[in-house]
């Protein structure tokens, strides 16, 4: 993922900033709980495509 596009990119609910997770190809967003999908290196941004972090995958 190009480090500019990242700088860029944020969550399109809370406008948060997001985190590259390289081994799954996701962009998470921690304060809504989501991961968006990275497919062909294009982010998905759309919340109806976005998984659900759940506290048992996050450690707490």
């Amino acid at each position: 993922m190009d480090a500019r596009l990242l700088d860029v990119l944020v969550c399109p609910l809370c406008k948060g900033p997001l985190v590259y997770d390289k081994a799954a190809q996701e962009l998470i967003c921690n304060a809504d709980k989501l991961a968006y999908p990275i497919r062909d290196d294009i982010p998905i941004m759309w919340a109806d495509q976005a998984r659900a972090l759940n506290a048992a995958a996050d450690g707490n």
